[in-house]
C-alpha cells in the first residue's frame, strides 16, 4: 500500500473512532479531482459544486462502512459517480457525452500528433480525427465507454477500474479492449488504412 493509500486509510479510522475534523484532510485532498469528475456529468459550475458537496457528505455518512477493501479514492469515486447519476435522475436528465468524449479525443490525438507546423490542412485533418474519435466514443456502449474513461481519462489501475466498476479484472480488460478496438477502426480509414 502506497504512503498515500496508507494516510487515507489512517484518517478514515479517526474518523470512524468519533474523530470528525480527520474528514477535511480527505475533502480538502479529493475536492478537485471530485469536481472534475462530476463536471464530465453536469455542465452547471454551481451544480457542479453542490453534487461535489454532496458526495463527500454521503461519503462522510457511509464511512462507518468503509471496511478498506479498496484503496479510499476508489470508494470514493464510485460514491461520487452515484451521487452525479442520481442527481441527473432526479431531474431526469442523462449525463452528457461531449465532455468525456473530448478528453479521450484530445488524449489519442495528442498520441498520434507529429511535430509539425499547425498549417490549416493539418488543423482540418485534426479536427476530423477528434470528430472521428469522438462520435465512435459516443457510440460505444455505456459499459466500454466507462471503462475507457476510467482507464484513458483518470488513469486508474485495472485492479482499481474492477472496483469501481464492480466487476472482474479479466471483464475491465476485455471492455477497455473492445472500445480501443472499436476506435482504432474507426480512426483507420484517416490513417490510410482503409479496409
Amino acid at each position: 500500500m502506497t504512503n498515500t493509500a496508507q494516510s487515507d486509510i489512517d484518517l478514515v479510522k479517526r474518523v470512524q473512532k468519533g474523530d470528525k475534523k480527520a474528514f477535511d484532510p480527505l475533502v480538502i485532498k479529493y475536492q478537485q479531482r471530485i469536481a472534475n469528475l462530476i463536471s464530465r456529468f453536469i455542465r452547471d459550475q454551481d451544480e457542479v459544486l453542490d453534487v461535489t458537496q454532496e458526495a463527500f457528505i454521503k461519503a462522510y455518512r457511509a464511512l462507518p462502512n468503509f471496511r478498506g477493501d479498496s484503496q479510499f479514492y476508489t470508494w470514493l469515486y464510485r460514491v461520487a459517480i452515484n451521487t452525479a447519476k442520481n442527481h441527473l435522475a432526479t431531474l431526469s436528465r442523462r449525463p452528457p457525452q461531449g465532455d468525456i468524449e473530448a478528453e479521450i479525443a484530445e488524449q489519442m490525438d495528442m498520441g498520434t500528433r507529429l511535430k509539425e507546423q499547425e498549417t490549416p490542412e493539418r488543423l482540418a485533418e485534426e479536427a476530423d480525427l477528434k470528430a472521428v474519435i469522438l462520435e465512435a466514443v459516443d457510440q460505444l456502449p455505456e459499459e466500454l465507454k466507462t471503462a475507457l474513461t476510467l482507464r484513458e481519462i483518470d488513469g486508474l489501475s485495472y485492479d482499481e477500474i474492477a472496483e469501481a466498476m464492480d466487476c472482474p479484472i479479466g471483464t475491465v480488460r476485455s471492455r477497455i479492449f473492445r472500445a480501443r478496438e472499436a476506435v482504432d477502426k474507426a480512426i483507420k480509414p484517416l490513417m490510410g488504412h482503409d479496409e
